[in-house]
């Protein structure tokens, strides 16, 4: 009889563990096709962080992952043969009170997401306006 309750129970745990694996495997799955943490002022060359990459035809948005560090203003460049784009993010904080304590969340406010209308190769400048001490992650997703 203890055998076969340690055995349901075992059953009932591997089922319970089955299933909570497989509901992470279709949670939200994102292609980030640039990223980029910039932590490190020696990431920056005159001031500007540069890159080269390839996107598709698509629609794709920026992701951010800022702090209260993070510089107040991110101005991000792409440019390519028949794309151009240019945006100054804001940082924006936000309050959130606890009854016992407060904290803030961080985002960038600004025209997040991009069109592409043909496959090509773009260059992307990153321009945290002299405050390169701060850190931010940079990410562009498939939409």
């Amino acid at each position: 009889m203890n055998k076969k309750i340690i055995m349901i129970s075992m059953v009932v745990i591997l089922v319970i563990v089955l299933v909570g694996f497989s509901s992470n495997e279709t949670g939200e799955k994102t292609n980030i096709l640039f990223h980029i943490t910039l932590a490190d002022p020696d990431l920056y060359v005159n001031g500007v962080y540069t890159e080269k990459f390839t996107l598709e035809k698509g629609e794709y948005l920026f992701r951010f992952v800022p702090n209260g560090s993070s510089p107040k203003i991110l101005s991000i460049t792409l440019s390519g043969d028949t794309f151009d784009y240019s945006e100054d993010f804001k940082l924006i904080g936000t309050s959130h009170q606890t009854g016992i304590s407060e904290y803030f969340t961080w985002d960038y406010d600004g025209q997040k997401n991009i069109f592409v209308l043909e496959m090509q190769e773009l260059s992307i400048t990153i321009n945290p306006n002299t405050e390169t001490l701060g850190s931010v992650s940079v990410d562009i997703l498939e939409n």
